[in-house]
This record gives structure tokens, C-alpha cells and sequence, in this order.
């Protein structure tokens, strides 16, 4: 029987500093997975910070070619292609400054570029233009559309502002030009 005890006391010993063994192991291992993970997180800032700063340096390149832009016929052009591109005026925040900034130009040269180029005589009735448009083409493409979404998808900041535009364009409220085409299927 002493025998057995003794064996079992050194088993037990022995288990014990397994145990400690397998804590210090646990310990050193959740260390380095911390560190590994502090590591991966590092990595992924430097990334995204990177990705940033190549976005700001590519847009900062574009805004200065279009700053060096001296012919109006061109920089025009240039607003034409974004506009259809990424279609801004479609949010109702977007206006002259936006635009402006969107071309990395100044505002100066911006109201100078409308009186001169365009029938629009300022940015702010180019945008304007621009949603009324996309409202009129909302109207006839999506009879079931409320005059309210329709507002709001066109970029217009309210739907008074919309009947305002729509009565000045054709004469006629957006109510009545959507009766207009209906009559007419």
C-alpha cells in the first residue's frame, strides 16, 4: 500500500508540474496571440491610413490638372463627364462650392467659367437644372413615385422647392405635367 501512495504522490507531483508546465505554456501562447493580433490591427491602420493617402494624393493630381486647365471649353467638358459619371447633383448638399471642389477649382473661377461658357449663368442654376431634369425624367419614368420621392431622389432639399423649379421650367406643376402624360397613353 505505501508503495501505491508513494507512486501515486509522485504521479501527482509529476501531473502538477505538467499543470504549471501547460499554464506557463497558455501564458506564453495568449501573449503572442496578443502581440500577433496588436501586430494584425497595426497593420490593417497602415493600410486603410495608406489607401487614404493615396486617394487624397490621386484626387489632389486630378484637382490640380483641372486647376491648370485654362480653356473653358475643356474644364466645361470636364464638368459635363463628372456630372453624368457620378451624377452629385442627385444629393441634395451638392451645390457651386461642392462642384467647385469636385473640380479643384476656385469658386472665382467657377462663377467666371458659367458667365462665360454656359447658358446656365451661375453654377448654382447648372444644378438646379441638372435636378430639375432628373425630376422631369422621375415623372415620366415613375408614375407610381410620390412628388415626394420624387424630390428627394432628383436632390432637391424639399418638394416645394421641386414645384417651384418644374413651374418655372415648363409651366405647369409636377401634378399636372404627370396628368399630361398619362392623357396622353
Amino acid at each position: 500500500m505505501k508503495d501505491e501512495i508513494k507512486k501515486l504522490q509522485e504521479e501527482n507531483a509529476f501531473l502538477r508540474d505538467e499543470v504549471e508546465r501547460l499554464k506557463d505554456e497558455l501564458v506564453r501562447l495568449v501573449s503572442r496571440n496578443l502581440d500577433l493580433s496588436e501586430r494584425l490591427e497595426y497593420d490593417v491602420e497602415l493600410r486603410r491610413r495608406t489607401e487614404v493617402a493615396r486617394e487624397i494624393m490621386e484626387g489632389n493630381i486630378e484637382r490640380q490638372r483641372n486647376a491648370d486647365l485654362r480653356d473653358d471649353g475643356q474644364l466645361m467638358a470636364l464638368i459635363e463627364i463628372r456630372v453624368e459619371k457620378d451624377r452629385p447633383h442627385l444629393k441634395p448638399d451638392f451645390d457651386a462650392a461642392a462642384l467647385a471642389e469636385m473640380l479643384g477649382v476656385s469658386m472665382q473661377r467657377l462663377v467666371q467659367l458659367f458667365r462665360h461658357q454656359s447658358i446656365h449663368r451661375t453654377p448654382e442654376a447648372y444644378i438646379d437644372n441638372l435636378r430639375t431634369l432628373a425630376a422631369l425624367r422621375l415623372l415620366r419614368e415613375k408614375p407610381n413615385y410620390t412628388i415626394a420621392v420624387i424630390a428627394e431622389e432628383a436632390g432637391f432639399s424639399n418638394v416645394r422647392t421641386l414645384q417651384r423649379r418644374i413651374q418655372e421650367a415648363i409651366g405647369m406643376s409636377p401634378v399636372d405635367y404627370r396628368l399630361m402624360l398619362t392623357r396622353d397613353i
